[in-house]
């Protein structure tokens, strides 16, 4: 069977390692010895300089969302995983859609400030397969209307932007550490604020507020990653190059391999360093997308269709108005298997399926 992604399996003996020092310690929670050792090698690894972890990649977005969505409107992509819109309404926000780039399949820049009223208090724009989206456009917007910018990074663990860090922009950017991600704790995430006073209010909003034990500078809830989870972030982490070395010879594989006359690739925005985290191709029909994915399925190779539906369809959206672009891409774009133990003849026969496929 081959799925879509294959999480990452440090050696155990690694794993056992970093476990014994949780049970020597006898620290489970609570930013033990592991989260902040961890933390110190995500910031040199990423070159950044503010990062906190956290026990999923939801979170994040929840706390960004407390702190600077304020029960506003938020203008935000329909394309993108569930958890973005999800993050919005769940923290008594409204997600005001704008329609997406056709290419960079981002945010549609062009088209936010028409989105604009007086209840609007920030732009919350998803980095969409690692790809950003038109960060300087969306901060000039951002700072003409006085508006905050979260962006949600899931995808985009290593992405660089200008020889950058794509964390270090906007005023919140979020990161997921889920099994499915290149770099994973299991479940986790973490949140990224170049901003120190904003950082700390993002830190103690993690953890319920707390000051010390017994007085709290505000509102909070519990993001606290666990000791078991960084264990398992810090035997990964050594891997990283690895990783991101044989995903590569994946995409250059299918990139050689499958026939874009009658399918649309991703466009990687320019000065993007990419990693390479997804494989998403574009069929020019619903249907033809649908026989792929039942051939495919045939032969027990499984991609999926991210993100499907779009999400200004969902049930619990109030506003959701045509997004014609999305939902369009949305219906017909299909995320092709991708991890580095894939082998060539696998991928040149998953090529050959749709290649001879879309020729009908």
């Amino acid at each position: 069977m081959i799925n879509v992604t294959k999480t990452f399996f440090p050696p155990i003996a690694e794993y056992q390692k970093q476990l014994k020092r949780i049970w020597k310690n006898e620290w489970l929670t609570n930013r033990g010895e592991l989260v902040l050792e961890l933390e110190d090698s995500l910031k040199k690894y990423l070159s950044v300089s503010n990062l906190l972890l956290t026990n999923n990649g939801t979170i994040p977005l929840q706390i960004a969302l407390k702190n600077l969505g304020k029960g506003g409107e938020i203008i935000t992509t329909p394309f993108s995983y569930v958890a973005t819109t999800a993050a919005i309404v769940w923290e008594n926000c409204t997600p005001v859609f704008v329609d997406i780039h056709p290419d960079y399949l981002t945010i549609d820049e062009t088209k936010i400030e028409a989105a604009i009223t007086s209840k609007t208090t920030a732009i919350l724009a998803t980095h969409v397969f690692g790809n950003p989206c038109n960060i300087e456009a969306i901060e000039a917007i951002a700072k003409k209307h006085h508006l905050k910018v979260i962006y949600d990074a899931a995808h985009t663990f290593g992405v660089t932007y200008k020889g950058k860090s794509i964390f270090d922009y906007g005023d919140v950017s979020t990161c997921s550490f889920h099994a499915t991600k290149l770099f994973h704790t299991g479940e986790g995430g973490a949140i990224f604020s170049a901003n120190k006073k904003l950082f700390h209010k993002l830190f103690y909003s993690h953890n319920f507020g707390h000051k010390t034990a017994t007085s709290f500078h505000g509102l909070g809830i519990n993001g606290k990653m666990s000791e078991l989870q960084a264990a398992m972030g810090l035997t990964v982490l050594p891997y990283m190059d690895i990783i991101l070395k044989g995903r590569k010879k994946v995409v250059n594989f299918y990139n050689a391999h499958l026939d874009f006359t009658r399918l649309q690739k991703l466009k990687i925005r320019e000065n993007t360093q990419w990693n390479y985290s997804y494989y998403p191709v574009i069929f020019k029909s619903e249907v033809m997308l649908l026989e792929v994915q039942q051939l495919l399925n045939d032969e027990q190779i499984f991609p999926r269709r991210y993100f499907y539906p779009s999400l200004n369809t969902l049930n619990y959206v109030v506003d959701n108005k045509k997004m014609l672009i999305s939902e369009s891409i949305a219906s017909r774009v299909l995320c092709l298997p991708l991890y580095k133990e894939l082998k060539e003849n696998e991928i040149t026969k998953i090529s050959n399926i749709i290649n001879n496929s879309v020729l009908c």
